[in-house]
């Protein structure tokens, strides 16, 4: 217990250090962003922390708010743009009636408790200047599905008594904490590594993969982009890459099981994000190892397993983003994901992940689990996301605890108003059932 309250103390210095900043308490009106309907009333400001948020609060409001938790992390500062482009995308929410608050996070870079803390003030926030809704609901999307998991535990009761949050959505979530959901891109950094050498170059300085890059670095995406395409030809028409080159990318990517559309962006996120969480939030510790870890797909599995590089996580490190990022799995509230099947950024396997913390905490009659036919990440299927927040609803409201079946059921009474002229239907898989994540991402 001691070690775990010394852990605790380090991340929140780690990951929830920021400095203060002045503003004001109370958010103003200001133009509703596109899609939002016209008839809503909006508001943005910067809380005391320094993070920018929007606030939606439609005509006809059923007294419900949705609390957003965003995905990423973005690396960059924070910026009222951010939380303004998550209205906008997530739009929908108050065309079906909820009030939707938004926060852009104190600052950029890894920390989910630090988010999970920024979304938290934000609900205070609303609640001071508009009033106690009716029912709160916390919705985490991608990355911000892992702060959302985080925050339904860490504010799931308060002296014993229910806490502020009345039921959870998670879509195309990062689950079950950044020790679990990054370590396929470390095996893409050493992978990639092992066949194109040239990240590092062999003339640069060279550095351990987990660090991402070094501080002094000013390597580029477009320069990366650049160094990837030649080796792999990706970006290029497959009829144009070299034989050289297209056996390279078929090797990298049948050893990491990642789609090629995602190849750059995941390389990015290996890089700038590993750069960040282990410089910036971990004291330039590793939290990342692959010792044991034994890689196939490869024509020459042997050479590849001899030749990778090898790396052992730093205990110290583990433990700390374990503590600000992996949710324990109890379960204070009803809790309802969405996850496409094919999800190319944040695999569906990750739900059998989440899945298994919370059964192991005993809190398995209070998760339900979705999945859709779908190959994207950012947003799926629109009429699915009414239909998810109704099912919520019923089950808070009503004890109606839904079922896959239940949720493709309502979605199709969501078609004709959010189906966008029959081009969004409803792709709910009832029958359903991820994968284990060690099927996907080879085990530590």
């Amino acid at each position: 217990m001691k070690t775990l309250t010394r852990l605790s103390l380090l991340a929140a210095l780690t990951f929830g250090a920021a400095t203060a900043h002045a503003a004001s308490d109370r958010a103003r009106p200001a133009p509703c962003p596109r899609d939002v309907p016209t008839d809503a009333r909006c508001y943005n400001g910067q809380d005391s922390e320094g993070a920018y948020y929007w606030i939606a609060i439609p005509r006809d409001w059923n007294r419900v708010l949705v609390m957003h938790a965003h995905g990423g992390p973005d690396l960059g500062p924070s910026t009222l743009k951010r939380s303004q482009e998550d209205l906008t995308r997530w739009a929908v929410t108050v065309k079906a009636g909820y009030a939707w608050a938004g926060s852009s996070y104190r600052r950029g870079g890894y920390g989910v408790t630090m988010a999970a803390e920024d979304t938290e003030r934000l609900r205070r926030l609303f609640i001071r200047q508009f009033g106690q809704p009716r029912r709160t609901l916390l919705h985490g999307q991608s990355y911000g599905g892992g702060v959302a998991s985080k925050a339904a535990e860490l504010y799931g009761t308060v002296e014993g008594r229910p806490g502020p949050y009345d039921a959870v959505l998670l879509t195309s979530g990062v689950l079950g904490g950044g020790n679990t959901a990054y370590d396929f891109r470390m095996d893409l950094r050493v992978v990639y590594q092992y066949v194109c050498r040239n990240h590092p170059r062999p003339d640069e300085p060279q550095y351990p993969l987990w660090m991402g890059l070094p501080k002094d670095s000013t390597l580029t995406r477009a320069e990366l982009a650049a160094r990837i395409k030649t080796c792999t030809g990706v970006g290029m028409p497959a009829a144009q890459r070299s034989p050289e080159q297209a056996a390279r990318l078929k090797t990298i990517l049948s050893v990491v099981k990642i789609p090629e559309r995602t190849f750059v962006s995941n390389m990015n996120w290996a890089t700038w994000l590993f750069q960040d969480l282990t410089q910036e939030r971990l004291d330039g510790r590793n939290p990342f190892g692959n010792e044991k870890v034994v890689y196939g797909g490869s024509p020459d599995d042997a050479a590849l397993n001899a030749g990778v590089a090898r790396y052992r996580a730093d205990p110290l490190a583990v433990g700390r983003l374990m503590v600000d990022s992996t949710p324990g799995g109890r379960l204070a509230m009803p809790v309802l994901t969405l996850h496409a099947i094919h999800d190319p950024t944040a695999f569906v396997e990750l739900e059998s992940a989440y899945r298994e913390l919370v059964d192991r905490a005993g809190s398995g009659d209070k998760l339900v689990q979705t999945f859709s036919d779908e190959a994207e990440h950012s947003y799926l299927s629109e009429p699915q996301y009414p239909a998810l927040f109704t099912a919520l609803m019923d089950w808070v409201d009503k004890g109606e605890k839904p079922t896959p079946e239940k949720v493709a059921r309502l979605c199709k009474g969501y078609e004709r108003d959010y189906g966008h002229g029959g081009k969004e239907t409803c792709r709910i898989q009832a029958g359903y059932q991820p994968p284990p994540l060690s099927t996907r991402v080879p085990p530590r």
